[in-house]
């Protein structure tokens, strides 16, 4: 005697097939939820079932994972998974009772474990990266403003899951896998991101592939957070660092003016005019660190982009008021002149760390006319803290045992061009012997 049918479940009134077994079921199901989401809950028994017909059809992709032979007969199964992905995606949008029931169900670890399945598989069937990105936005979705959900989410997907996503040739995967990434991370967490800075690289990497998509501000600050914590860099975080400064370095120099963007209030939010802000702050802090400074100093084309951007803002802050303008008083918290805070003094930093001990830089910049261009640069300004001890220190290093800008700030001087007082602040003094002005400078002055 066959066993008995299981009754249909309700959901809103409406009945929802049952055994939910076949595809045209789970895609009913799937619209009902998009129907009425928002608004409903359904029995835990569904989303049993759901789980049970993804579990059923991931033995098949394990199988084409140990025999790739048998990928080209995967059809059947991916349609079904990628359709239990979007019944469950749609169920999770903002119902924290199906998000609970869902993960009670430990259908978050078979997301994840399959999701691990399709990377190894290593194909460009489209039906295959239909069900990977489908999974990607369920994990997404269950995690979305529920703390347990993301908890986890984070303990099945970190590492592994990031590391093998954020690399992922497919825009849209990267994407999803972003987002999960974002959405799991609180302060805890973090520190866990900080012990594994190649996901942030990654997502960094990613972005650079596909520039369309959104900048990882979050994850630059975690680079600064490690380079300027409490510890020193190991002996194991300097190659990690090294190998990808020129990362940092290059889309910084290829990217960098569209901070420019910042002029138009429209643009305020600019999320890759921000993120170059963040480039910034990076490299600065590479560059404080004598193992990886060395490397920066000969970066190709950094100096020059670094003295041609901080013209450019210099000369659009001149012109027009807007967030690069010298201010005289304190803006209020939350103006848009705020996101841009200290970048042109961090400019001048940058240029006074690349031109630490290194002739080639410092003639580089004397050739570029960037010395006039940094002592017009020294005034009082709130948006930019500390501008005119970052002017000091850049000229300080600029004239280090390098006679030919000593002469050319000498002349500046005596021709008026150069604020003797601001020199004095610097610990320089123009000396005249015999037909020559001489600037001395005194000081040692390590890399900032």
């Amino acid at each position: 005697m066959a066993a008995p049918r299981p009754p249909p479940a309700r959901l809103s009134g409406v009945m929802v097939p049952a055994p939910i077994q076949d595809l045209e079921a789970l895609r009913a199901l799937t619209a009902l939820f998009k129907e009425q989401r928002n608004r409903e809950t359904a029995p835990r028994t569904i989303f049993q079932r759901v789980l049970d017909i993804l579990k059923k059809s991931s033995h098949a992709v394990e199988l084409a994972c140990r025999d790739p032979s048998q990928v080209e007969h995967l059809t059947s199964s991916l349609q079904l998974i990628t359709e239990c992905f979007r019944c469950l995606r749609n169920a999770c949008i903002e119902c924290s009772v199906n998000q609970n029931s869902i993960r009670n169900l430990d259908t978050i670890g078979v997301a994840v474990d399959l999701i691990l399945l399709f990377r190894e598989l290593r194909v460009e069937q489209e039906s295959l990266l239909t069900a990977f990105r489908c999974g990607l936005q369920f994990l997404g979705n269950i995690a979305s403003r529920n703390e347990d959900s993301q908890s986890v989410v984070w303990v099945h997907a970190f590492p592994e899951l990031f590391l093998s996503c954020l690399n992922h040739p497919d825009k849209k995967i990267v994407a999803y896998s972003s987002m999960i990434l974002f959405t799991s991370l609180n302060s805890e967490r973090m520190k866990e991101l900080e012990e594994n800075l190649n996901i942030a690289i990654d997502v960094v990497e990613a972005h650079q592939r596909q520039p369309e998509s959104e900048w990882p501000v979050t994850l630059l600050d975690l680079m600064i957070a490690k380079l300027v914590g409490d510890e020193p860099l190991t002996k194991d975080d300097i190659p990690v660092f090294l190998s990808h400064a020129e990362l940092i370095a290059s889309t910084f120099v290829n990217q960098c003016k569209i901070v420019l963007k910042l002029t138009s209030e429209q643009h305020a939010d600019d999320e890759e005019a921000l993120a170059t802000i963040r480039l910034l702050d990076v490299l600065c802090e590479m560059t404080a660190n004598t193992d990886l400074l060395s490397y920066l100093q000969v970066f190709p084309g950094l100096l020059e982009r670094v003295i041609d951007l901080l013209r450019l803002i210099h000369v659009a802050g001149n012109d027009t008021a807007n967030i690069f303008s010298t201010s005289g008083c304190v803006k209020a918290e939350g103006d848009v002149s705020n996101v841009a805070e200290g970048f042109k003094s961090h400019l001048i930093r940058l240029i006074g760390n690349l031109c630490y001990k290194n002739k080639d830089n410092q003639d580089k910049v004397n050739e570029l006319d960037g010395i006039p261009l940094i002592l017009d640069s020294c005034s009082i300004d709130d948006s930019n803290p500390f501008l005119t001890q970052w002017v000091v220190y850049a000229i300080r290093n600029l004239t280090e045992d390098n006679s030919q800008n000593q002469d050319l700030i000498a002349k500046m001087e005596q021709q008026g061009l150069a604020d003797a007082s601001l020199l004095k602040k610097m610990g320089l003094e123009v000396e005249k012997r015999g037909d020559r002005l001489i600037l001395k400078s005194t000081r040692d002055t390590p890399p900032q």
